[in-house]
């Protein structure tokens, strides 16, 4: 039987032998995340020992991201906000690539956002046909963490990271397969069947080499982009001094008032 986490807005059960599925089941809310979600995530998968995991959503949307909406309180909006670089979205994103098996991501709908460094954050990714993935910090002010934005920079190279992160606007699945943010798009019908066929190939093989190559799989990736203990510090503090910026307060609201925004470059 499934078990329902975060109240109801994930959803966790075992479709094959071996095989471990947590879906996003708030589409009322395009499968944005929020800070129960984020740290359900984290618990569930920590606590699991699938050979392999399928990360998918419902509806038209995998994840639009952090659910900005929660933002509420203007005397709080920068504490608020500063919580992303931390607990519980970091756990969440180190509990996916951390797990020591590999990660499928089913996008079934679009993924945008912190929803696509989730997706990211998987090992393979099966994208339906007609979805559409993006990355708009730069229209509300943000500054991506480094941690992220290294993750993009290693999938797909610094131009398409480029484009991805300071034009802002988003792509189409063929598109993304083209530049290597999935690995395979396919038709709407098709997705559970492909993903759930593969998780099982997967599962099937032997766990010392499933969990022995991908930890030396991240391993690699991770110590090409060593830093300097100093330069990550500025780096983290680079980011957090957009949370206390007018131009963010304005992002967040031009967005949810769905009107350009007016930026004072401070």
């Amino acid at each position: 039987m499934p078990s329902e986490l975060a109240s109801g807005k994930l959803r966790l059960d075992e479709p094959a032998a071996g095989v471990a599925r947590l879906t996003i089941a708030n589409a009322e809310k395009r499968g944005a995340f929020d800070q129960e979600m984020l740290g359900a995530i984290a618990g569930a998968i920590a606590g699991l020992d699938a050979r392999c995991l399928i990360l998918t959503g419902e509806g038209r949307m995998f994840s639009s991201g952090y659910d900005i909406g929660n933002f509420e309180d203007e005397s709080q909006f920068a504490e608020d906000a500063e919580k992303l670089v931390a607990h519980p979205f970091h756990a969440a994103i180190e509990a996916i690539e951390a797990y020591p098996y590999p990660v499928i991501a089913a996008l079934n709908g679009h993924a945008i956002g912190g929803g696509l460094e989730v997706a990211l954050s998987a090992d393979i990714r099966i994208a339906a046909k007609g979805i559409k993935v993006g990355m708009p910090p730069a229209k509300i002010g943000l500054i991506y963490s480094h941690t992220g934005l290294r993750k993009f920079l290693d999938t797909i190279g610094p131009a398409h990271t480029s484009e991805l992160f300071h034009l802002g606007e988003n792509i189409d699945s063929n598109r993304a397969a083209a530049i290597g943010l999935v690995n395979h798009v396919v038709e709407p019908e098709e997705l559970e069947g492909r993903a759930l066929g593969m998780a099982s190939a997967i599962a099937a093989n032997a766990p010392l080499s499933l969990a022995g190559n991908k930890r030396v799989i991240r391993e690699l990736r991770l110590a090409r982009f060593e830093l300097d203990p100093e330069l990550e510090a500025e780096l983290v503090a680079l980011r957090e001094s957009c949370f206390r910026s007018e131009d963010f307060r304005e992002g967040v609201a031009s967005f949810a008032e769905k009107r350009p925004a007016v930026w004072k470059h401070r």
